[in-house]
């Protein structure tokens, strides 16, 4: 079954797998985050600009915003809690589906993202700010997932840090080394290209995601999270049927 992402949500783990994998939820949570802006008004990727958001709505007295600025960033946290218990609990059991089973958890929240969207037009007092949480919260998870699986050298949600590291080393890669104002016993500066090249493609596969997360979301609307949970589950299912298989044969 799908034998090309066969291993990518495994727990044995390797370098091709991991960006490969980091490469596909970039693209989901772009997706993700750019449809939810059309939602609900609001990015939910990172959390810099809901802190930023919570201080500027309390000086100002908006304290509804506060309130639902402050629940996004405890539901962020949540996730990421979230995927630590999961990936644990199944590590500690030698469960195949240990980092398949946030995924899932991922692809549920995105259908109810969908069923929250039907009713944000009749009662978004209510549901406006609980589908803000709902996002933030798949971002948490999903973050974390690929975080522990690569020992935090991938991440998916936030573009910033990867765009800061991608200018580091872009600036190592077109410095030029001198030997006569150099220092003595000082490294040629090198650039990691390998490194490069995985950040560059992150930042492309974020970005891609979010054209086609905008475009479905502007054309389709909220049936667009449907592609979306589907590809998750593409990814866990192989994991996750070879444990059912495991059980059934105890």
């Amino acid at each position: 079954m799908f034998p090309f992402i066969h291993g990518w949500t495994s727990i044995a783990r390797s370098t091709q797998t991991n960006v490969r994998l980091g490469a596909v939820l970039s693209f989901v949570a772009g997706a993700a985050n750019a449809g939810g802006f059309l939602a609900v008004g609001r990015y939910t990727s990172h959390m810099t600009g809901v802190m930023s958001s919570v201080a500027d709505d309390l000086v100002l007295g908006h304290f509804d915003l506060v309130a639902t600025g402050v629940g996004s960033l405890i539901a962020f946290v949540a996730g990421a809690m979230c995927t630590a218990m999961l990936v644990n609990w199944g590590l500690r059991r030698q469960l195949h589906s240990a980092y398949s089973l946030p995924l899932v958890v991922e692809s549920l929240a995105l259908l109810v993202f969908g069923l929250f969207g039907a009713a944000i037009n009749s009662w978004a007092s209510v549901f406006l700010p609980l589908t803000v949480m709902l996002l933030c919260f798949m971002m948490g998870l999903q973050n974390a997932v690929i975080t522990k699986i690569s020992h935090a050298e991938i991440r998916t949600t936030h573009i910033t840090g990867l765009v800061t590291d991608f200018g580091i080393e872009l600036g190592k890669l077109l410095y030029i080394n001198r030997k006569k104002t150099s220092a003595q016993g000082q490294p040629h500066v090198r650039a990691d290209r390998k490194r490069l090249r995985l950040q560059g493609l992150l930042i492309a596969c974020f970005f891609c995601g979010g054209l086609v997360g905008a475009l479905g979301f502007k054309g389709w609307g909220y049936i667009t999270t449907l592609p979306l949970a589907l590809l998750l589950w593409t990814l866990a299912l192989r994991p996750v049927l070879d444990d059912l298989k495991a059980c059934w044969e105890r």
